[in-house]
């Protein structure tokens, strides 16, 4: 770790919601004579009022605590930290329960609209804001992400020192994911399948975009029809298991198969949904995750407790079938 790292300034206010207040750091060229000025230019949603209210509550400081006043002359090279606003987010009304935990990570099992991580409109209501408020957990950090529609796994990390270990086993796809997902019958996946495909995601679209042909597929998925049954039509409860990690891989490539994860909004067609409508979560479940620890090199085996909603009220209804496919 370097030296700039390890001294990194630190916040004087404590956190809110499980959110750092926001660091500036102040260039070393520019042409602004305080502080204020260079906020003004920097945090465009600010107004100049709504900026000067901040500086007189004390709501902007140096990192030893020093309030920033209208008049603090501006130093190239520093730091301050301005305490963020919140805007009002629909409650996400699920618990996360803990799967297990020690000294290094945390596991947990992340209902259906929770995004990982504070991102855009979502802030406050994310797994890592949550969790680091109710388990008074304020180092909390990703080690890998799901989507804020997907439920299941989630691994987070305690501590900064062990963040990159983690991180580095999700990014080297040294991590065995299995997911269970709800969709339209498919003719051939009772037997697993692979499928590769080449994916595209291009800034400011939230689809990814299946580009046929290509001769370079980035994503390979392997599938698996593993029980059917109706449920309004003919469903398919299917195992699928990334050894990639696209946007929206699993989302994507069962739409391109024809056969669209129930409860998706946005494959094949994008549709609009409200941001407090719980009732229809996407029946995409991360049900298991196996990998061997990088710190102590022991085998980990993290299993969801969570039920596909439809997939769960068949099995409590219907007997299991003779391949012994379960939803969980």
């Amino acid at each position: 770790m370097s030296r700039s790292r390890r001294h990194r300034p630190v916040s004087p206010f404590p956190q809110e919601h499980g959110i750092d207040a926001m660091r500036v750091a102040l260039p070393h060229d520019g042409g602004w004579t305080t502080v204020r000025e260079h906020l003004l230019d920097r945090l465009r949603k600010l107004s100049a009022a709504e900026l000067d209210a901040k500086l007189a509550a004390g709501d902007v400081a140096a990192p030893d605590g020093t309030p920033v006043t209208g008049s603090t002359p501006y130093v190239g090279g520093r730091v301050v930290f301005v305490r963020r606003e919140f805007a009002p987010e629909p409650v996400v009304p699920f618990d996360i329960p803990v799967i297990e935990q020690d000294d290094r990570i945390l596991v947990v099992d992340k209902p259906p609209f929770l995004a990982t991580m504070p991102r855009g409109s979502h802030i406050t209501q994310t797994a890592v804001a949550r969790l680091r408020d109710e388990l008074d957990l304020p180092l909390l950090s990703p080690a890998h992400r799901l989507d804020r529609l997907t439920s299941g796994v989630l691994v987070l990390t305690k501590h900064p020192r062990w963040r990159g270990p983690y991180q580095q086993l999700f990014a080297a796809r040294r991590a065995g994911k299995t997911y269970l997902a709800l969709a339209p019958v498919l003719d051939g996946f009772d037997r697993p399948r692979d499928v590769h495909l080449h994916l595209t995601k291009e800034h400011g679209r939230h689809a990814t975009t299946v580009e046929e042909g290509h001769p370079a597929p980035n994503a390979h998925t392997r599938i698996a029809l593993v029980d059917q049954y109706v449920a309004g039509g003919p469903l398919g409860l299917y195992r699928l298991e990334p050894s990639t990690g696209r946007t929206h891989q699993l989302r994507a490539t069962m739409s391109h198969l024809g056969a669209p994860i129930v409860g998706d909004p946005l494959y094949p067609v994008q549709q609009t949904v409200a941001r407090d409508d719980f009732d229809h979560p996407l029946q995409l479940l991360a049900e298991q995750l196996t990998f061997v620890d990088p710190i102590d090199g022991t085998s980990r085996v993290l299993r969801s407790g969570r039920r596909l909603t439809i997939a769960g009220a068949y099995h409590q209804a219907t007997p299991p079938s003779d391949n012994g496919a379960r939803s969980d």
